[in-house]
């Protein structure tokens, strides 16, 4: 009774287990889609991120120069004395007190670009004197203070902007490259995102390829067979197809491993540190578009645009203010400095630090005294030494500035004619690739009228299948042409529609 529900149980059961888990769909992916994910996770950008912050920084370490310093200083202190004597009667008399006394400092120093510094200070003080030894027995004396500001600056060595702010001047200049370096480094990664992604275009349009080939051989390889069957054909013909098919399968070993290295470059690059998809459908292929501009016009925008120019520039100008500062150090040094003292009147405990304070801030008993002060090194030997290296590289600059404008406008030269050249290898090849599907067709049908060789029509397709692979590598070397022009022009991002940030 029971036998007849297993056989459906085991029916449910078995199906059940054949079923397989439906696959992930891969991931469609344009090139403007893989730029754009590289940008968000590849970790280049991050580390680029990081020494353009660190460069950053060293733009605030310079301004910390020209911060306002505060000094505040507190003093107790209490001291016992004495005195000893012999009087009129022999014996010794000795006479002992107490010093005491607090002072607080309070001062703010503060230092100019132009080569003056400010010096201020704030001291008011307590102290008493208290016991014999000082003949009385009262505090005396308990309330005193002080109030000045020194200003000094310079007029030979170490004036201007342009001296001591010199390590500042520098440091937004570095900051300004470490922008252009972010930048550079961002172009680098989507020139190279491109190229990885036309990597794979490459290898599955070659895979495709050499699959068609390997249909064609064995087409070629059954009618052989049949035509040995019916005694058209010799046996020995059916071997040579037979190796045709067998190198065609080799030809996709080689193209399905060629494929699967692109892939995993690509995701590499794409997700290093997130999930990666189970799968890449490329959705873009190469196409051939006319160029827009002449060569004249791209060496200009090249040399206007080229973040290595702008870099080079500032790297110029660095140079060329360390050396205005190594120069004005040869200089004597001449300063000039003015300073106000404000007194205030010793004032009794019931009047207290009020009453000094009065005097401070109206000035009750001010002191001025101007003056200046001269220095000149003998010989000199440092400072002319620094000058001497910041000239050289100052020039060294210049000259490797130069070198770069030279080497970016051949660069240049060579992107566009590799991308004129490549425009024209791509419509060759594609009327080369024409041509030979029509000779292959041709040699089939004389074939199979008996007016050809199964080795000529096996050679036809070799060639097939050969000029299939330069119509492609062609088309691969036009994109990659493309962007190295547009890379060496200087406007990738904008080609991209990319905006750094």
């Amino acid at each position: 009774m029971m036998r007849p529900l297993i056989f459906p149980a085991m029916l449910v059961a078995f199906s059940l287990v054949g079923q397989q888990a439906p696959k992930p769909a891969a991931t469609k992916l344009t090139l403007q889609s893989a730029i754009e994910t590289s940008l968000k996770n590849n970790l280049q950008v991050q580390i680029a991120i990081e020494s353009r912050d660190f460069t950053r920084a060293g733009l605030t370490v310079e301004e910390g120069a020209f911060d306002w310093n505060l000094t505040a200083g507190l003093n107790l202190s209490k001291a016992q004395d004495a005195s000893r004597f012999q009087g009129l009667g022999g014996s010794f008399t000795t006479l002992d007190g107490t010093v005491q006394s607090r002072s607080l400092t309070v001062g703010s120093t503060k230092a100019f670009g132009w080569g003056g510094n400010l010096s201020l200070s704030y001291a008011p003080k307590y102290s008493s004197a208290s016991g014999a030894l000082y003949g009385s027995t009262a505090t005396t004396t308990p309330y005193d203070g002080s109030l000045s500001a020194t200003y000094t600056q310079s007029l030979l060595r170490n004036f201007g902007r342009d001296v001591t702010e010199s390590r500042l001047i520098v440091a937004r200049k570095s900051a300004q490259a470490a922008d252009l370096g972010f930048t550079k480094a961002i172009i680098d990664l989507v020139a190279s995102t491109e190229s990885l992604y036309w990597d794979m275009v490459f290898a599955q349009r070659n895979l495709e390829n050499k699959r068609q080939a390997l249909d064609l051989a064995q087409k070629q390889l059954r009618e052989n067979q049949i035509r040995v069957q019916v005694g058209t054909l010799a046996p020995i013909e059916v071997t040579s197809s037979e190796a045709s098919v067998a190198q065609r399968e080799q030809d996709i070993i080689a193209a399905d491993a060629q494929l699967l290295n692109a892939k995993d470059a690509l995701i590499r690059a794409l997700y290093p540190s997130t999930e990666r998809p189970a799968g890449l459908e490329l959705a873009d292929a190469p196409s051939v578009k006319p160029l827009e501009l002449n060569e004249a016009t791209a060496e200009k925008q090249a040399l206007a645009n080229r973040l290595e120019l702008k870099s080079a520039r500032l790297d110029l100008e660095s140079k060329q203010v360390l050396e205005t500062a190594a120069s004005n150090r040869l200089l004597p040094q001449l300063d000039a400095y003015a300073t106000y003292t404000g007194n205030a009147a010793s004032q009794i405990p019931s009047e207290g630090l009020a009453a000094v304070n009065k005097d401070l801030t109206k000035s009750a008993y001010p002191g001025y005294s101007v003056g200046i002060q001269f220095a000149l090194p003998i010989q000199n030997r440092a400072a002319k030494g620094n000058q001497a290296q910041a000239r050289a590289n100052r020039r060294s600059s210049e000259l490797s500035l130069r070198d770069l404008e030279l080497g970016i406008t051949l660069e240049v030269r060579q992107s566009y004619r590799n991308v004129e050249a490549s425009a024209k290898g791509v419509a060759a090849a594609e009327k080369t690739r024409y041509f030979r599907e029509k000779d292959l067709e041709a040699e089939q049908k004389k074939f199979e009228n008996g007016m050809s060789t199964n080795f000529l029509v096996l050679s036809k397709q070799n060639d097939l299948d050969t000029s299939k692979s330069a119509e492609l590598q062609s088309q691969i070397t036009y994109a990659k042409a493309v962007t190295a022009l547009e890379k060496s022009l200087g406007h990738l991002l904008e080609a991209r529609k990319l905006e750094v940030k």
